[in-house]
């Protein structure tokens, strides 16, 4: 297949099921989001020295397609999906914030983000992952959205990134900066 279609030159793009809308349509808004945060995440997958922080943020990529594909679709057509985000994956992230927020204790309040490289990249992927929760939360709100479940994922998610963030910057001994409130 190649890698260009020569059908969205006017401005307009097809859903998963074959419905063409305008690029500017909140679906591919939403689609296209998420495959920022995925180009993130990636990157930040790259830059992690941590194999279990790799693994994990592999694990997440391959969710996150998941959730593309089920973004993309234009109706009810669930069949042409090749898989869906259920309990499960909402219950993995969810085990995994639990075992972090253990290992990490971390002190209650703000943090200031840049310490490292892999925290700050981490960072960006929790703030996208966030502006990609409003836009399905306006899918939810507009009936464009069949599974709930992606909500809370991505709920989730933001709270995992924050989390590999805080422990990469532990394991490279670096205490994370709490904004101070004071006038320079």
């Amino acid at each position: 297949m190649p890698i260009s279609t020569k059908k969205g030159d006017k401005g307009y793009t097809g859903l998963l099921g074959g419905r063409r809308v305008p690029k500017y349509h909140l679906k591919p808004e939403t689609y296209g989001t998420l495959d920022e945060l995925n180009s993130f995440i990636g990157m930040a997958r790259a830059t992690s020295k941590d194999k279990k922080v790799r693994k994990i943020l592999f694990h997440i990529q391959n969710h996150l397609f998941i959730i593309g594909s089920e973004l993309a679709l234009s109706g009810g057509e669930r069949d042409l999906l090749k898989g869906e985000i259920t309990q499960k994956e909402v219950g993995w992230l969810n085990r995994l914030s639990s075992d972090f927020e253990k290992l990490l204790e971390l002190t209650p309040g703000f943090v200031i983000y840049g310490e490292t490289q892999i925290s700050s990249l981490l960072d960006v992927a929790r703030a996208v992952t966030r502006r990609v929760e409003r836009l399905v939360a306006k899918l939810r709100s507009q009936k464009m959205l069949s599974n709930l479940k992606i909500l809370e994922y991505l709920n989730r998610l933001s709270d995992v990134l924050y989390l590999l963030a805080r422990y990469e910057e532990k394991k490279a001994h670096v205490k994370p900066k709490h904004p101070s409130y004071s006038k320079v």
